[in-house]
């Protein structure tokens, strides 16, 4: 049975599942969907067609699926979902879409922490952690097990490739390759995230190729077309290996250097 503040204000037609709890001053709109066991903190706001997964914890003072700050914005029913097990900490924003039918997304697994902001029609996989003060600008995507960096700020239509890590205070304006360390202002890749694909569990020979990977695209002096190539002659292929080559292959905005 849900567990909901007398202060609290939960406008008819919100759905709230088994054991939700709702703090003191929150306020939940109309069309909002609440997943079972998830915990709504003091002072928190909900808003639009949002839709928040089971075991989810939102801190006071967050606000999501509040209106997209892009002036293109002329109406329609946009949305936000937010998966399982996430975790929303102090003054988080998190923005609807841009268009009639599109969704801001955040995935399963996330802890997006105190003051960040997720703009409109982001899309954030699962297990994402994006550190304090992060500024994500709209159509942003980040692919799962993410680490972001405090301060960072994201160009809009950037993609972040699985497993990156991105320094504290970076500015990050081109599309960072998966299982990369970038770091700076200007950003720059520094190497394989040899630490966090350790600790995920791929092997030290798929470790190895990347590390290749790596060499071939940044330290060999081709264009980005040519390292392709390259990666595609020379290394065994593998899950993480394709995954690459797709992902350089499909941007639009070049691959951070």
């Amino acid at each position: 049975m849900a567990e909901i503040h007398p202060t609290a204000i939960i406008a008819p037609g919100a759905q709230l599942g088994e054991d939700v709890e709702v703090g003191a001053y929150s306020v939940i709109g109309p069309h909002v969907s609440i997943g079972d066991r998830t915990t709504i903190m003091p002072h928190v706001f909900i808003d639009g067609h949002t839709t928040l997964g089971a075991e989810c914890r939102v801190f006071p003072f967050a606000s999501l699926g509040t209106q997209t700050q892009d002036l293109k914005y002329s109406g329609g029913v946009t949305r936000v979902e937010i998966g399982d097990r996430t975790t929303l900490r102090e003054y988080v924003t998190v923005n609807s879409a841009t268009d009639d039918g599109d969704c801001t997304r955040v995935g399963s697994d996330c802890l997006i922490m105190a003051y960040a902001h997720v703009a409109h029609d982001c899309l954030l996989g699962n297990q994402v952690i994006v550190a304090n003060a992060c500024a994500l600008a709209g159509h942003i995507v980040i692919e799962d097990q993410v680490i972001i960096g405090g301060l960072v700020g994201i160009h809009q239509f950037v993609r972040i490739g699985q497993m990156c890590i991105i320094g504290g205070c970076s500015k990050v304006t081109q599309d960072v390759p998966p299982y990369m360390m970038a770091d700076g202002h200007p950003l720059a890749v520094r190497g394989i995230n040899s630490i966090g694909l350790k600790r995920r569990g791929v092997s030290a020979d798929v470790r190895k190729q990347l590390k290749e990977v790596y060499r071939i695209l940044y330290r060999r002096d081709l264009t980005t077309s040519r390292a392709v190539d390259a990666i595609e002659e020379e290394i065994e292929s593998s899950e993480e290996i394709r995954h690459v080559i797709d992902f350089v292959k499909g941007s639009e905005r070049g691959i951070a250097k």
